[in-house]
């Protein structure tokens, strides 16, 4: 190993000691430990963080959107594709999880953080059906049908994503599913929720739901009205994942039951989903009380009908402020009215 005054990188110095640990250790639980040191190293090298959650299913944040992955002997599933400019480097975090190929990218739904790296992923990745044309020889992406609308542009106009990051398959109805790596996937479409192509996915198995940006605890959830979205359609999300995870009762006190991955923060659990859906319901119900006693939208802004939880998820700058949610609760009931 070169001295610590040469000019090596100190990942590269870690990665060294690692291995060589590995080799004097010898013991498979101290390689396993060490192999995820190298993960570690490997990820926050790129400014990435892998989790695993299950065996069989890690999270990759800081990629954009938290980016979900589960491995088994049919290959890699992969529940979003991150931001485009970090799709390089969520690639490179999925290798050093696995070796197995990538098969499938799910995208929940059409925004850039989830999509953008949908090109870099499929193409690293390799379809499960080889008879497809070479077009297709990459991982398949799969979406809601709006996602693909959404994606892509009408005849002479510019699309805002490549023709290479669209969905090349899709779906209409309100459940897909299929079977990959010895568990049920369920893709439930969300209709009208944070957007109108909006799915959850469940891992039957693995008992880990995916839940998009439908879920966001960084923040109040972003109601996309101009792209289909409305805060009746985002309640009744929160209450299907409510639905479907599994809280550890009776036994509390472990730290057990149904994982559910959020578009952006820390990964939850049912109950967790239960008090941010209170939430979004109670602000709901406060503005939707101010509407029928006949406010205006500067007046409902005047009573702060966030308060209470301002603190924990609103923002006055950024890409999505307290002011913005309110709008799009109020443009949402006025529009459910009329």
């Amino acid at each position: 190993m070169p001295p610590l005054d040469a000019a090596v990188p100190l990942n590269k110095i870690c990665a060294a000691v690692v291995a060589a640990c590995v080799v004097a250790a010898g013991a498979p639980g101290e390689a396993r430990r060490a192999a995820q040191d190298q993960r570690a190293i490997a990820a926050a090298a790129s400014g990435l963080q892998v989790l695993q959650l299950r065996p069989n299913f890690s999270m990759i944040a800081g990629g954009g959107a938290n980016v979900g992955v589960q491995v088994g002997d049919d290959g890699v599933v992969v529940i979003d594709a991150g931001s485009a400019a970090r799709g390089a480097a969520v690639v490179a975090a999925i290798k050093s999880i696995t070796s197995r190929p990538i098969r499938y990218v799910i995208d929940t739904s059409a925004d850039p953080d989830h999509v953008g790296g949908n090109e870099a992923i499929a193409q690293a990745g390799q379809t499960l059906f080889m008879t497809a044309p070479d077009a297709f020889r990459g991982a398949s992406v799969l979406s809601f049908e709006t996602v693909l609308a959404r994606m892509g542009a009408p005849t002479g106009q510019s699309p805002p994503f490549p023709a290479a990051a669209w969905p090349s398959e899709v779906f209409h109805q309100p459940r897909k599913y299929m079977y990959l790596n010895g568990e049920g996937i369920e893709v439930l479409h969300q209709p009208a929720a944070h957007s109108d192509g909006d799915v959850i996915v469940f891992f039957r198995r693995s008992d880990v739901i995916a839940a998009g940006d439908v879920l966001d605890t960084t923040r109040f959830p972003r109601i996309d009205v101009g792209r289909g979205g409305t805060i009746q359609g985002e309640i009744a999300a929160l209450n299907r994942i409510v639905e479907i995870a599994i809280p550890s009762v009776p036994i509390v006190s472990r730290e057990e039951g149904t994982l559910v991955i959020p578009g952006h923060g820390r990964v939850c659990d049912q109950l967790d989903v239960a008090e941010y859906r209170d939430m979004v319901t109670i602000i709901r119900d406060r503005i939707r009380d101010l509407i029928k006693a006949g406010l205006t939208l500067d007046q409902i802004k005047a009573t702060s009908p966030t308060r209470g939880y301002t603190r924990r998820y609103g923002s006055d700058t950024g890409p999505w402020t307290t002011n913005d949610f309110v709008e799009a609760v109020y443009q949402s009931l006025i529009k459910q009215k009329s």
